[in-house]
């Protein structure tokens, strides 16, 4: 008896929405524009997490960096402190004194809007340009998918060869030759290509694919400039000895600079881990904000529904009173009215579930993120929704249930 209460009020709720159509949709767009704004915000962060996830793992778990600069990220609620450049020959010194078991890579970056041609074709100026050594592939989580390595004399001499990503491998090669021994132009010298990336994918809506490695002492010759700065990237061979090889990095880099004990370190040492944490750690602001977002506007969204109910109650006054002579209970009443406010609802959480979903994978889609179906945040917005028409049609529907079946029957 209980179910046929409860489907028969769905009904009456039903047919009470198609009657007042143009307001119902009103309400429900302002319902779904809220849960849009929450589904959508935080699906695109999953969707982001995601990726950084995946970008930083790429260098593995048992990796660390030195640089001259701390590895903070904006909305860290401070600045982030540089120190002087490390020089080639600081980063040449700690390599051939660091004898932890571990994998040392020197590299310096060349240029980040290098235009690349091979015969008549030729890239947008937005290649980026690295000096490395041999040891840059294994700590820099890159892949040969054909090709070799840096040969000892090609990075004694700075020898013209280049090591080039798969992106721009297709955008140079586009009639199928074997990029393998061509040579290719940057700027007014040419490189031999000695191997291909494989492809990486697009973090953050940037390619990793379009960039070219060419030996540092190459670098140093062809786009050299003043102060130039090195990062030293270090890999341990087994993930158990991070912590000890980075108390060991600290030590001898502290001696390669020229540090006293007792003066604080002059360069920072960033795990890779810890930097992905670290810009994790900075999207739960928005995350916070978004939510915020979108609880306010649900918020008006309660306002506009609980008087479009109370509206509702003074017009259907008659009804009420109909259904309570012939035998409707206070209780029936009450159940009518909230499950009316609960569908309203619903239907603006269905609305803005498939907007937010849409609007979050079209983020996703730009960095290069497979399609996410937000699991946690659809029943999220579920539950909210069924909690937004607890609150805003409790009162509307208890005022009904209160009236008089006379005085209900008597309204004009």
């Amino acid at each position: 008896m209980k179910q046929v209460v409860t489907v028969e009020n769905i009904k009456i709720s039903i047919s009470s929405i198609r009657n007042h159509l143009l307001r119902t949709l009103l309400t429900i767009l302002i319902i779904a524009f809220g849960i849009m704004a929450i589904v959508g915000i935080l699906t695109s962060i999953d969707s982001i997490k995601a990726s950084i996830t995946s970008s930083f793992s790429r260098l593995g778990a048992n990796s660390f960096s030195i640089r001259n600069r701390e590895m903070l990220v904006m909305g860290g609620g401070s600045q982030p402190q540089s120190f002087r450049n490390i020089t080639y020959n600081e980063a040449v010194n700690f390599k051939e004194s660091f004898q932890f078991p571990a994998s040392v890579s020197i590299s310096v970056w060349g240029s980040g809007s290098a235009i690349v041609r091979f015969r008549s074709e030729e890239t947008n100026p937005n290649i980026s340009i690295t000096g490395s050594d041999e040891n840059y592939l294994i700590t820099s989580g890159y892949e040969l998918e054909a090709g070799r390595n840096f040969s000892p004399w090609e990075l004694e001499t700075g020898a013209n060869v280049a090591i080039i990503g798969g992106q721009l491998a297709r955008n140079l090669f586009r009639q199928n030759e074997n990029p393998l021994g061509q040579f290719i132009s940057i700027g007014n010298n040419r490189y031999q290509v000695i191997g291909v990336l494989k492809e990486r994918g697009t973090s953050f809506g940037f390619s990793g694919d379009q960039n070219c490695i060419v030996p540092v002492m190459a670098v140093r010759q062809n786009f050299g400039r003043p102060n130039m700065n090195y990062n030293i990237n270090v890999s341990t061979d087994n993930i158990a000895d991070l912590e000890t090889a980075i108390s060991e990095a600290t030590g001898i880099f502290r001696i390669v600079r020229g540090l006293r004990p007792g003066e604080k370190n002059n360069f920072d040492i960033s795990k890779s881990d810890n930097i992905a944490q670290m810009l994790i750690d900075n999207l739960r602001l928005v995350t916070l904000a978004a939510t915020i977002i979108g609880i306010i506007t649900l918020v008006g969204a309660a306002i506009g529904l609980m008087n479009i109910m109370l509206v509702s109650v003074t017009e259907r006054t008659r009804e009420i009173g109909i259904r309570k002579a012939m035998g409707a209970t206070r209780r029936t009443i009450k159940q009518q009215f909230l499950a009316e406010a609960i569908v309203i609802c619903q239907l603006g959480g269905l609305v803005g579930i498939i907007l937010g979903i849409m609007a979050g994978n079209s983020i996703s889609f730009l960095i290069g993120n497979p399609f996410i179906i937000p699991w946690r945040w659809i029943i999220a917005g579920v539950v909210l929704c069924t909690v937004v028409g607890l609150i805003a049609g409790y009162y509307p529907a208890a005022k009904a249930s209160k009236l008089d079946p006379i005085d209900s029957l008597r309204y004009e």
